[in-house]
């Protein structure tokens, strides 16, 4: 029998991401790690085959830290998912809703449960490091005035109780994940001294065998020169082949203070178009990263 291949996840079994990953890699073996950089460092090491991190809440916006070790690191997106967020009280069996004093749960989680605090003024909501984490902590406690907040996968992996399902103040929210995999060879700029063929893949080399067959969305990283209308220059690769963004937004630049990375996701896969614009993008930008070539969720 095939072992099941191995997925890092940033947090505990039970958490989202563990959700997400059994739901982008069924019968995979979900990995928990206590850091996101110990995520990537399994990764690199290749004691995991890959991983599934959260990268964006529609609700509470990008994860910074992932959002800069995709750019550090050499790794490569492969596919996004869009997990529902639904948030529940959970407490070991036997507490009952009306003995809580205290609510814990992640800082995100508890900020999209607003709501229920205002309804419950006598419980208190308490930050702790992880949403499936606080399950894990009441339930192996026992506490008895206690209950964490947390999806339906924590509940059932630690043998808790639902209080109360559906906490969270907008329905409407989604956490976007990706699964990303090592990549073969030192991550490039798109086209900085190597010139290419026509019609070769825009991806660095190593990264082809991990475009999978369908592609239709980019996530790029680059930084413009410091020179005026080096933004509007870069923006308009796109507009002139009419190619969609579907994101853009900027993060600061490690160890370089008031310098500025964007982020920018556009509708093509590894077609023609898309190539000559990170070409062009290359001409005109300080440096140019693809961090991934996948299909749409």
């Amino acid at each position: 029998m095939k072992a099941a291949i191995k997925i890092a996840i940033q947090g505990e079994l039970g958490s989202f991401s563990h959700e997400a990953a059994e739901r982008m890699l069924p019968r995979s073996a979900v990995v928990p790690c206590a850091r996101s950089v110990e995520v990537f460092d399994r990764l690199q090491r290749g004691s995991v085959a890959a991983a599934v991190i959260p990268i964006e809440n529609s609700l509470a916006g990008t994860v910074a830290e992932h959002a800069d070790l995709l750019v550090s690191r050499e790794v490569f997106i492969q596919s996004e998912f869009l997990l529902r967020i639904v948030h529940n009280v959970i407490a070991a069996p036997g507490v009952k809703l009306a003995a809580l004093r205290q609510v814990l749960s992640h800082p995100v989680a508890l900020d999209q449960c607003r709501d229920f605090f205002r309804r419950h003024p006598r419980i208190e909501p308490v930050p702790f490091y992880d949403t499936a984490g606080s399950v894990k902590h009441v339930v192996a406690n026992r506490l008895p005035d206690a209950a964490g907040i947390a999806g339906r996968h924590a509940a059932s992996q630690y043998s808790g109780r639902i209080l109360q399902a559906g906490v969270e103040d907008d329905k409407r929210n989604f956490t976007r994940f990706f699964l990303i995999r090592k990549a073969a060879g030192k991550p490039e700029p798109a086209a900085r001294k190597r010139p290419r063929q026509k019609g070769s893949s825009a991806a660095a080399p190593g990264y082809q065998r991990l475009i999978p067959p369908g592609a239709n969305k980019t996530s790029i990283a680059f930084k413009v020169k410091n020179l005026p209308g080096a933004l509007f220059k870069s923006l308009s690769v796109f507009a002139l082949r009419d190619i969609s963004l579907s994101k853009i937004e900027s993060r600061p630049l490690r160890g370089r203070p008031w310098e500025y990375v964007f982020y920018v996701d556009f509708l093509r896969g590894d077609d023609e178009p898309a190539r000559n614009a990170l070409r062009h993008l290359d001409e005109v930008a300080e440096f140019v990263k693809v961090l991934g070539i996948y299909r749409a969720a």
